[in-house]
């Protein structure tokens, strides 16, 4: 059986399985920075052992079918700058959301624009999903930037507020079905 995640390169970056030598940058660049995990609602990890033990739970689950978790390494520094994900996904509906998180000092170049691009291609062209979905806090400027450029559009709502009977609120929704893709 095959992994869900696997490698997808792109024209600047690597998107591969996190593996535990990546901790350390992990740790550096994003997992412990306040203003990084709040934008997108994580902890924060104070020390690089927590970050280890986030990164080898992980790790275990790339045997699941349903796990989708990319490092985010730039080509250039060979540097772990973030990580993209499907953190929920629903099998009965083939419908997946998205996160992605880049380090700061990687910010304001397309980094997290290019690796949501590269996943939204691999999911429709090797996958049985046919919607992604994500969200973005109102607050969260750059990140509703990065929802804005790509391919994605301005829904109502979204899977997750759906099941718990729960309009936005604070949030804007986007999603792309596989049927409104296309390869560009």
């Amino acid at each position: 059986m095959q992994q869900a995640t696997q490698v997808i390169e792109t024209h600047r970056l690597i998107l591969r399985p996190f593996k535990i030598s990546d901790s350390h940058e992990a740790w550096a660049n994003w997992a412990s920075d306040p203003k990084i995990q709040a934008e997108y609602g994580e902890p924060v990890y104070s020390t690089i052992g927590e970050v280890t033990q986030l990164l080898a739970s992980w790790i275990d689950q790339y045997d699941n079918t349903d796990f989708f978790r990319w490092a985010i390494i730039e080509k250039q520094s060979q540097k772990n700058i973030g990580q993209i994900a499907f953190c929920k996904v629903y099998s009965d509906c083939r419908t997946a959301e998205m996160e992605y998180c880049i380090g700061e000092k990687y910010w304001g170049v397309g980094y997290a624009g290019e690796a949501l691009k590269s996943i939204i291609d691999y999911t429709f062209l090797n996958t049985e999903f046919v919607k992604l979905e994500a969200y973005h806090r109102k607050d969260n400027i750059k990140s509703g930037r990065v929802l804005e450029k790509s391919d994605m559009k301005i829904v109502d709502n979204v899977e997750r507020f759906i099941r718990n009977d729960q309009l936005p609120h604070g949030e804007i929704c986007y999603a792309i079905i596989k049927d409104n893709y296309c390869t560009k």
